[in-house]
């Protein structure tokens, strides 16, 4: 099978009675593409920023982006409160994201010993999506809106073991750590995030902070709140996605 890998070469590439059945692409730009006469039974489209900006997703004609973010909304309860913008709106929003993650916790509980480190198609694992929303929320709430220096903790789970969107990752561990202390960690950091929010007030919400990837991108603190929510949201989405596959293929 050809491989292709962080190449631009197939920008703007013309595919005419090309047979592309079972082909995977991972991380891949594939904006603007457009496709005539084709055969797409069972594919399998996950985009995460779907409904990001002003953008459309047309199938047949039909812009589906609408859909598609009703049907999660209607899947997922609470979701559609993940771009509050006001104190209470925002509490709200995360107890109802509390109430989910603790039910899928319980649910992750019930399944066969290991199930929290099975790997489905080379996505993390249910341990590791928990410690990359650690790092998720050092990132968003420790460095960007309460601006400490180092707020990561090493057990967060980075894309790569080096230097990373601007800090050195060589401070996270390279052993991994037991499912346990995963669930300490993240259980301090939601109460992070839930104390956090228990004493914002709207001016606080509008105050000036730096983008913690590209720090001369502005955001507000209002603004790095929607991305924890965001991430939470969508790492929830594919964590459920993959216990779904793991409990329909249990000895896979």
């Amino acid at each position: 099978m050809a491989t292709f890998s962080r190449t631009d070469e197939l920008r703007g590439s013309e595919f005419v009675d090309v047979d592309l059945r079972d082909a995977r692409f991972v991380g891949s730009d594939l904006s603007g593409v457009v496709m005539r006469g084709v055969e797409v039974r069972a594919a399998d489209i996950d985009a995460p920023w779907l409904s990001d900006g002003e953008t459309f997703f047309r199938v047949n004609g039909v812009d589906v982006i609408p859909y598609v973010e009703a049907e999660l909304d209607r899947r997922f309860p609470g979701r559609a409160n993940r771009r509050a913008g006001d104190p209470a709106g925002l509490r709200e929003a995360w107890a109802a994201l509390e109430r989910t993650w603790a039910a899928t916790l319980d649910r992750v509980a019930a399944m066969p010993p290991g199930t929290v480190d099975v790997s489905v198609a080379g996505e993390w694992s249910f341990a590791q999506t928990l410690r990359h929303l650690v790092l998720a929320t050092d990132m968003w709430l420790g460095r960007a809106i309460l601006e400490i220096e180092q707020p990561f903790h090493p057990i967060g789970q980075t894309d790569t073991g080096t230097e990373d969107d601007g800090f050195d990752t060589s401070i996270f561990t390279t052993v991994k750590p037991s499912y346990a202390e995963v669930l300490d960690v993240r259980a301090g950091r939601v109460a992070m995030v839930r104390d956090y929010l228990s004493t914002v007030t709207p001016e606080t919400l509008a105050a000036a902070r730096r983008n913690p990837h590209a720090p001369d991108h502005a955001e507000t603190v209002l603004s790095c709140l929607h991305v924890i929510l965001e991430e939470e949201w969508e790492h929830h989405r594919y964590a459920t996605r993959d216990l779904n596959t793991i409990e329909a293929n249990p000895d896979a």
